[in-house]
């Protein structure tokens, strides 16, 4: 096998727009495609400089919006971001210390269900 990394991952959202404003707005993301590929809209985030894109899309078959749990993120500082995504609304629970490290955990828009972890 010559596997490299993931490339992406797919995250089943009900409105785009509210997606978008959660990911790009809410936690820094940046848009790397926002495109309509005929009746598909393309909207693709990602941490700055991020080797891994999420896609947040409406039209993937079988994947129900808020199906997804326990995507993990990670920070370089932890109290910060959940102190920041606070300030945004987002209801967080933790920063936890945890016997394999510290965490929060959040949703989206949908429900998906988010970690933030520190290294």
């Amino acid at each position: 096998m010559n596997i490299t990394h993931v490339r992406m991952v797919t995250v089943p959202v009900s409105d785009q727009d509210a997606a978008k404003s959660f990911y790009a707005g809410d936690l820094g993301f940046e848009v790397v495609t926002d495109q309509s590929m005929g009746p598909i809209r393309w909207l693709q985030v990602a941490p700055k400089g991020a080797d891994t894109n999420v896609v947040l899309a409406d039209h993937m078959p079988g994947m129900t919006p808020g199906s997804v749990q326990g995507l993990m993120l990670e920070t370089s500082d932890l109290d910060a971001d959940c102190a920041q995504l606070r300030r945004a609304g987002v209801d967080v629970d933790g920063p936890q210390d945890l016997p394999w490290g510290r965490q929060a955990t959040f949703t989206d828009p949908d429900g998906n269900g988010i970690v933030l972890a520190e290294r």
